[in-house]
C-alpha cells in the first residue's frame, strides 16, 4: 500500500510507502561486481527485496567538454574532453534517480562504457569494465547535497510539487590516487533511505602502531 500525490500532467499517483535502500559501503563490495554480476544500484534492489529488469536503466553516451566541477575532479585543464555516460534509472515505470558518470577518454575508449545500449555495461557493470582495463577501484569519496529540483529534474523524475532531491557527487580512485570516475546523481528524496554501515576508525590507535 502507498500514499497518493497529485501533480500537473500526471494526475493522482500512488507513491511507494517503503523507499528503496540506498546502501553505503556495502553497495561497492568487490565480490558483487568483480566476482559476480551485481552492479551498485542492483545491490540496492536486492537489499530492498526488489527486482530489476534491464529496461529500467536507459542511457546516453557522449564526448563533451568537461564542466568545471568535472574537470576539477579529474584534475583536467579547462576545455578538456570527457565521456559523459548519463543514465536514468527506474523501478518499473517510476524514475528513482539519474546518474551521470564522467570518464577520461584514455581510460574508457573502446570499452563497454561508451556503448549506449540500455542497461548496465555488462557483467559487473562499469567498475568491472575499469577493472578489466587495468584500473581497479580502491577508494571513493561521496558528497551529498539536499536541494530543490530544477523544472527539468521535476519532469524527468516525475516529482510531485515540493519534493526535494538529493544530489550525489562520487569520486572514484585507484590505489595510486588516479581518478577513474566522477559521477553526479540526482535522487528523488522520498524514494530512497540512505544506509551506512562501517567500521569506526581510530586514528590515534593507528598512529601508535606506526
Amino acid at each position: 500500500m502507498g500514499c497518493t500525490s497529485s501533480s500537473r500532467g500526471h494526475g493522482t499517483v500512488v507513491r511507494q510507502r517503503v523507499p528503496l535502500k540506498r546502501l553505503g559501503i556495502a553497495r561497492y563490495d568487490k565480490a558483487k561486481w568483480r566476482d559476480g554480476d551485481e552492479v551498485a544500484f542492483i545491490a540496492d534492489r536486492v537489499a530492498s527485496g526488489r527486482g530489476y529488469r534491464r529496461n529500467e536503466q536507459t542511457q546516453t553516451v557522449s564526448l563533451i567538454e568537461a564542466p568545471p566541477v568535472v574537470a576539477a575532479a579529474h584534475g583536467l585543464p579547462e576545455g578538456a574532453e570527457v565521456y559523459a555516460r548519463a543514465r536514468l534509472v527506474k523501478e518499473g515505470d517510476q524514475p528513482t534517480h539519474s546518474l551521470t558518470s564522467y570518464y577520461r577518454p584514455e581510460h574508457v575508449e573502446g570499452t563497454r562504457l561508451v556503448d549506449p545500449t540500455p542497461g548496465p555495461a555488462g557483467r559487473g557493470g562499469g567498475f568491472r569494465v575499469l577493472y578489466d582495463a587495468g584500473y581497479e577501484i580502491d577508494h571513493m569519496k561521496e558528497e551529498l547535497f539536499a536541494r530543490a529540483p530544477t523544472p527539468e529534474e521535476m519532469k524527468l523524475l516525475q516529482l510531485p510539487p515540493g519534493e526535494p532531491v538529493v544530489e550525489l557527487h562520487r569520486t572514484t580512485y585507484t590505489a595510486s590516487g588516479t581518478v577513474v570516475e566522477f559521477a553526479i546523481g540526482v535522487h528523488a528524496a522520498s524514494r530512497f533511505a540512505w544506509e551506512y554501515d562501517f567500521k569506526v576508525p581510530d586514528s590515534a590507535k593507528d598512529k601508535k602502531g606506526q
